[in-house]
């Protein structure tokens, strides 16, 4: 079998993950960063995880790692170190906020109940691919290193 063949379909698919994840978390990070797309901001954002028990700074972690991260991802700069951030992210999301809303969104809007953690989880999944495989032979990461190693 042919071993270029191969890699093709893995890049290729390194390649649809990164995208769709970079874009999430860039619209998700710019709501909470910048207050884009109907996001709080900085400050709104800080209030509302210290509402839920989080430090500030570790918000601010956080949206470093859903901005920054979603750049990194989608561009493929820093993957690995990208999706490790966001699964984090999503690891959090899941216990502070999803979890006691079961598994399932919810699709209907029922009053008074939140969304489960099933989107949060294959977030994650695409999250943890990236940190395993890298971002392919159409990221940044490859054109970066592989220039390092040829010269």
């Amino acid at each position: 079998m042919d071993k270029t063949c191969d890699t093709e379909g893995y890049d290729l698919a390194l390649l649809l993950i990164r995208l769709p994840l970079g874009v999430i978390f860039m619209v998700h990070g710019a709501q909470k960063v910048f207050g884009l797309f109907g996001g709080h901001g900085v400050t709104g954002t800080i209030k509302a995880f210290e509402g839920m028990g989080i430090p500030a700074y570790m918000t601010i972690l956080a949206m470093l790692a859903e901005f920054g991260g979603g750049v990194g991802v989608f561009f493929g700069f820093l993957t690995r170190v990208s999706g490790l951030g966001i699964a984090s992210v999503m690891a959090v999301a899941v216990w502070k906020v999803h979890w006691v809303n079961g598994f399932f969104l919810n699709m209907t809007c029922q009053p008074g109940k939140g969304h489960g953690f099933e989107y949060n989880l294959a977030l994650i999944g695409m999250a943890l691919a990236l940190l395993f495989g890298g971002s392919g032979r159409w990221g940044l990461d490859r054109a970066i290193w592989q220039r390092e190693r040829d010269s």
